[in-house]
């Protein structure tokens, strides 16, 4: 194994240095740079010998080597990663927003998995899976000591294949078991609902390929049953929206734009890239309020920036995360794939909200109940370790990501909804449209 790996790591920095030899002129300094990296890699490789050959315990050779990777990687930044052949799997899953399943929404209490919903005509909604109940076996295995991941992998699986879900439901005197027969589920990041004269869309994720027409759908929807004249505008919650494929924000940013550019990525080892939008705003002008706080990041902050930039909403909440940085997902082999920050992102005034996040237009932060005061973290990308630093050095946290259960108690819908009807009023909306460069 020695042989192999100093051949390997010989191979790769003699060809570093054969492409410096070729033009000395040029690169002097460089030839000394790659024969002190040939020196790094032989140590690389003489620690790599010592612990596969004397570590009080055997490793596995190919878990020091995804160690080492990885080791490498979490020191750039927080969003750099190596992805083994399951974990770039399960990212393509959720990437086509398609997985074999039950169609459940839950979260962890108590180390059970808590039903927040069955999802419309899925096996667990037609089982008869109801929002609260308690899963605390699947397939008579118990649920406790699982993390939600690992409960959630073992829910989903091939199609057509059975899994048995013992419940505690409140008011049953003895647990419940409904056997279910996985099927395709898709992932559906859009939801709506008309409040009397206002259309509201919440964006839970940019995730899967079907964002975009799921987004359309719903304004499509909101247009049929407000009639024009009735139909004060648009609330587009991206709240605690952590972000997802570039296409699909720049997509839904399009979708509220007639033109204008939305974002542009400008990296080291890539040329600078600028997308516009096209002719056509799917919501003819309407008066838009977007609503963002600390969850709200990446792709979420590429869409509230477009906007606010171009004065087509007004920006309502608290500060959003700061993730101001993309990431290239590059196949390798058969091994999986590395995920790799390549570039910063810009809104189209630009703006880099690296370790920043983008301050809303109108800042309004959300009541915390008793027993959540002290709990709920301040969030952003600048107290992430590790981080890339803001271009100007002037860094800012993000604001606590809540969402209060009630939509009585959330304050920031409901200034939403008055500013919309105009039984409030604020300087910052309607926003006033201003040119930007093109």
């Amino acid at each position: 194994m020695r042989k192999i790996s100093l051949f390997f790591i010989g191979a790769i920095t003699g060809a570093l240095i054969a492409a410096v030899a070729a033009q000395p002129q040029v690169f002097s300094n460089a030839r000394a740079a790659s024969t002190d990296t040939y020196r790094q890699l032989t140590l690389f490789g003489d620690i790599f010998e010592h612990v596969r050959a004397q570590y009080v315990e055997k490793v596995e050779d190919s878990k020091l080597i995804e160690a080492a990777i990885s080791g490498m990687l979490s020191s750039l930044d927080p969003h750099s990663q190596f992805l083994d052949a399951k974990n770039f799997k399960d990212m393509q899953t959720q990437t086509r927003g398609e997985f074999g399943g039950l169609g459940i929404e839950v979260t962890m209490e108590d180390g059970l998995v808590k039903v927040m919903s069955p999802i419309d005509n899925t096996p667990a909604s037609r089982g008869g899976v109801q929002p609260a109940d308690l899963i605390t076996h699947l397939d008579g295995e118990p649920v406790k000591g699982l993390s939600l991941e690992q409960a959630v992998e073992r829910m989903r699986g091939p199609v057509n294949t059975p899994i048995v879900l013992r419940i505690q439901r409140k008011g049953a005197e003895k647990p419940i078991e409904i056997k279910l027969v996985r099927e395709i589920i898709s992932i559906r990041n859009v939801r709506f609902k008309i409040e009397e004269d206002v259309g509201y869309i919440r964006l839970t994720s940019f995730q899967g390929e079907r964002t975009i027409k799921q987004l359309e759908e719903a304004i499509a929807e909101i247009k049929l049953k407000i009639p024009e004249a009735k139909l004060k505008g648009y609330i587009l919650d991206l709240r605690n929206n952590g972000g997802g494929l570039l296409d699909q924000a720049i997509a839904v940013s399009d979708t509220f734009l007639d033109r204008g550019e939305i974002v542009s990525t400008r990296g080291r080892a890539e040329a600078s890239q600028r997308y516009n939008a096209r002719s056509g705003d799917l919501t003819n002008g309407k008066p838009l309020i977007v609503l963002i706080n600390g969850g709200s990041a990446s792709a979420s902050e590429i869409v509230a920036g477009a906007l606010q930039d171009h004065k087509r909403a007004t920006l309502l909440g608290s500060r959003s995360f700061g993730k101001g940085s993309v990431q290239t997902v590059m196949p390798i082999g058969g091994f999986g794939a590395l995920k790799l920050t390549t570039a910063r992102y810009y809104t189209p005034s630009g703006r880099s909200i690296q370790a920043k996040g983008i301050q809303p237009d109108i800042e309004l932060v959300q009541d915390l109940p008793d027993e959540l005061k002290g709990k709920v973290e301040t969030r952003g990308e600048a107290s992430l370790k590790g981080h890339i630093k803001a271009n100007d050095g002037e860094e800012q946290t993000g604001s606590p990501a809540y969402i209060p259960p009630d939509p009585k108690d959330d304050k920031q819908l409901n200034m939403a909804l008055e500013l919309l009807r105009g039984t409030q009023k604020n300087s910052a909306f309607p926003p006033n449209p201003k040119a930007i460069p093109n």
